[in-house]
């Protein structure tokens, strides 16, 4: 099986949207997925995403399926907004240069025991979403076994997952077993960039040839903006992307 973790092409926050260069994102990313061609397109029903979501599935024919766990994780806010003091700046957000000094980010044991990821209700998202990511994967015939999957070996499913930039990190961190901080620190889903996820299985030397490790083959890959002659948009970037 493959899954396509993909963020919304460029917003419109204030009006709750795409931007007009969000909609040309999202043009060329649907001539992009229609090349590799997909079962399932499902999105968050978040209208950034399923406008997103809707040129590829127009391209491909297929129906856009919405997922309510998809929508942008909420509640793991960090600090007030400077310039919003009603908003939060969210975990993923932190300073890299924060995350990586502490070392008790680095282990799964203690991520949620240092601050400002102390709180009990940051530990509670992360279970109450990684469990519903894996209700989902277990709905397509991947099913999670400790930290592996479960999958058989005509699963050749292909699956789009329209989201958001946290929404992206976390189930990265999830799938490849690494410790949501150190996923923060080092990465960032810019907008429209697709994350390929191989659910790979070997049956070689494995206990079970059953057992599936999932395997990245790209993070937030925009070459589709490149063919296109689109730059990426440095939504989510606070420091000196330009």
């Amino acid at each position: 099986m493959r899954l396509y973790i993909i963020r919304h092409a460029d917003p419109d926050y204030p009006n709750n949207t795409l931007s007009p260069a969000g909609h040309l994102e999202a043009a060329a990313l649907a001539r992009r997925l229609a090349a590799h061609g997909l079962d399932h397109i499902y999105t968050s029903p978040l209208p950034r995403a399923y406008l997103t979501a809707q040129y590829t599935a127009d391209l491909l024919k297929l129906p856009v399926q919405t997922e309510e766990w998809l929508i942008e994780v909420a509640g793991m806010g960090w600090m007030p907004e400077p310039d919003d003091p009603d908003d939060s700046i969210p975990a993923w957000d932190i300073p890299g240069v924060m995350l990586r000094r502490e070392p008790g980010f680095h282990a799964w044991d203690t991520w949620h025991t240092r601050p400002p990821l102390d709180a009990p209700h940051m530990r509670a998202i992360y279970e109450r979403y990684t469990a519903n990511a894996d209700a989902f994967l277990a709905r397509h015939g991947c099913v999670r076994d400790g930290v592996a999957y479960r999958i058989a070996a005509d699963n050749t499913l292909r699956i789009a997952a329209f989201c958001h930039n946290g929404t992206a990190l976390l189930w990265l961190a999830h799938l490849l077993h690494i410790p949501p901080p150190l996923v923060w620190a080092g990465f960032w889903h810019p907008p429209s960039g697709v994350t390929t996820v191989l659910f790979e299985r070997r049956s070689e030397g494995q206990a079970d040839p059953a057992d599936a490790a999932p395997r990245c083959l790209s993070v937030a890959d925009t070459s589709h903006l490149y063919e296109a002659r689109l730059p990426v948009q440095p939504r989510g970037i606070r420091g000196n992307y330009g």
